[in-house]
């Protein structure tokens, strides 16, 4: 028999090949189910490995899949319903965090502002007006972090506290320096001219810090910046 003959046979003994591979996997045909979540994927088992519908899946865990170089992407939610992947850690917040950090970061900001006119205007602290205004802030402040503290539940969370945190700690620091040098009269460097606070390296990086962490919780994604260390 010549080899054009062998061909045809070659062709059907192949397609007979695949065909049976084909009726072996789809009597192999399962259901996966994801504790939790309603619904289900297609699943084929075939020489020993499990293939499931990875955009059924995605579909029934609320995720996404997106395309990458030379790869797909599944993107599943996390416990708190932000978004995860086998990359990395998600980097979003939680949203009660991100509501107590924003509030947090507004009192903080009041907090500040009022340092500033008073370094600023030269007003008298102690047992003042001026100075009860800013212990008044200063607890209210004190309290919003604490309700953020409470509120952080994820890693992305914490590392937020943290900078949160920071810019509490400095904008204390800053406070306490001011007031224990205006009781000692020693405040000159840090009143009247607006040059004065330019100058002030803390106060500048106060600024700094509390800019960013505003626009970061408003952003509801944890990003790093040295002013806030």
């Amino acid at each position: 028999m010549s080899s054009i003959m062998k061909r045809p046979a070659i062709i059907v003994a192949a397609l007979m090949s695949a065909i049976v591979a084909l009726a072996q996997s789809q009597r192999e045909r399962e259901a996966l189910s994801v504790q939790g979540y309603q619904g289900q994927a297609s699943v084929i088992r075939y020489q020993g490995r499990v293939f499931v519908d990875a955009e059924a899946l995605a579909q029934i865990t609320n995720g996404s899949l997106s395309l990458g170089k030379n790869r797909i992407i599944l993107t599943l939610p996390g416990p708190d319903g932000s978004s995860s992947n086998g990359d990395a850690p998600t980097s979003s917040f939680s949203r009660p965090f991100i509501k107590a950090a924003v509030e947090a970061m507004a009192s903080i900001r009041e907090w500040g502002g009022m340092l500033i006119v008073t370094v600023q205007d030269g007003y008298p602290v102690g047992n003042s007006m001026a100075g009860n205004t800013i212990v008044a802030y200063q607890g209210r402040a004190a309290d919003s972090v604490a309700l953020a503290s409470a509120a952080a539940s994820t890693a992305s969370d914490s590392r937020g506290l943290e900078l949160l945190q920071n810019e509490f700690n400095n904008v204390q620091v800053w406070s306490d320096k001011f007031v224990e040098a205006r009781k000692s009269m020693s405040a000159a460097n840090l009143t009247v001219s607006e040059g004065a606070l330019k100058n002030d390296e803390e106060a500048q990086k106060m600024l700094r810090c509390g800019q960013f962490l505003a626009q970061m919780f408003a952003g509801g994604t944890f990003q790093d910046d040295a002013a806030c260390h």
